[in-house]
């Protein structure tokens, strides 16, 4: 395969049709056409359907699209690192951190990292991992720290396991409920839940099914941001599943409280994941490792502020 063949299968893609792809490219419709054909029959595979709605693929072009997005992400990452060590291009770092890690140490370590890179583009996202995990496999992404659902296979990606902390049910202060002491007493409540559509019958099971619960899918409302999560709750008298390290940060104090229930909830984990076979940049590394070390401070101080949180977690690096 040649890099201008790979080129013209995702600015097809991209494009939605031969005319679209030429354009982007700067080539002539019959260069990419060619550039096509002779992809095809290099991999003696049916690639491309063409009809006059535009252009598809069969399974076999869908899997070496995937390739190709990230041999050309991965190139174009290695170009913007070389042209940035000539002084000629400004690096970038693009991470995705799970939400609790945003709001405590991500600033701190932000901050360490811009003295020592303060040329390096940063660009950041709530590590919801049903929005990171695209990203990652398309090597758009560096890294995310997230938990790692059952969906994401281990020959796709490296996990590295960085902590594991403490999970809970949650409701508001004064929640009418709030002394529950099992499940069953809150099937009849609706419920706001953030989950892959991959691990969305993992979390039903470990909440609900394996205690012999059953709670009616209708209730269940899907959140993609910790900031709905968190109104749902709050202003809409809904019940929740999230990290218990929350309720000791300033803007869940008095305002989540976890519930003591028989049926205790398992400890999550969370991991460093990347692309498997991605080669992370001098600065992504950087950036993890200032997240790492203002971790380590944060989970060895004796501030009670620092204690509320990190007593619930266990570093695991």
């Amino acid at each position: 395969m040649k890099l201008h063949q790979l080129q013209a299968l995702v600015a097809s893609a991209d494009g939605g049709s031969i005319r679209a792809a030429a354009r982007q490219l700067g080539l002539s419709q019959a260069a990419v056409t060619r550039a096509l054909r002779e992809l095809e029959q290099q991999q003696e595979l049916p690639l491309l359907l063409r009809s006059p709605s535009g252009l598809g693929f069969t399974p076999y072009g869908k899997t070496l699209l995937a390739h190709a997005r990230l041999v050309l992400n991965q190139l174009e990452q290695a170009n913007n690192e070389m042209a940035g060590l000539r002084g000629l291009a400004q690096e970038q770092v693009k991470a995705a951190i799970t939400p609790w890690l945003m709001l405590t140490v991500l600033p701190t370590a932000v901050l360490a990292f811009r003295k020592k890179m303060p040329k390096v583009k940063l660009e950041l996202f709530e590590s919801l991992m049903a929005n990171a995990q695209s990203q990652l496999r398309e090597g758009t992404m560096d890294f995310a720290i997230t938990p790692l659902p059952v969906s994401m296979a281990p020959q796709e990606f490296h996990c590295e396991p960085l902590l594991d902390y403490e999970t809970a049910v949650m409701v508001r202060q004064g929640h009418s409920l709030s002394q529950s002491t099992s499940i069953h007493q809150l099937l009849e409540q609706d419920w706001v839940l953030n989950y892959t559509p991959e691990n969305h019958d993992d979390l039903i099971h470990q909440l609900f099914s394996q205690h012999g619960a059953h709670l009616d899918p209708n209730r269940i409302i899907h959140a993609h941001s910790l900031g709905m999560l968190q109104a749902m709750v709050e202003s809409a008298d809904m019940c929740t599943w999230c990290p218990a390290p929350l309720v000791g940060l300033p803007q869940f104090a008095g305002r989540l409280q976890p519930l003591v229930l028989r049926e205790s909830c398992d400890p999550a984990r969370l991991n460093i994941v990347t692309r498997r076979n991605s080669i992370l940049s001098t600065a992504a590394h950087a950036l993890i490792d200032n997240l790492i070390r203002t971790l380590r401070q944060h989970a060895r101080s004796a501030r009670q502020e620092d204690r509320l949180i990190y007593d619930r977690v266990r570093l695991l690096i």
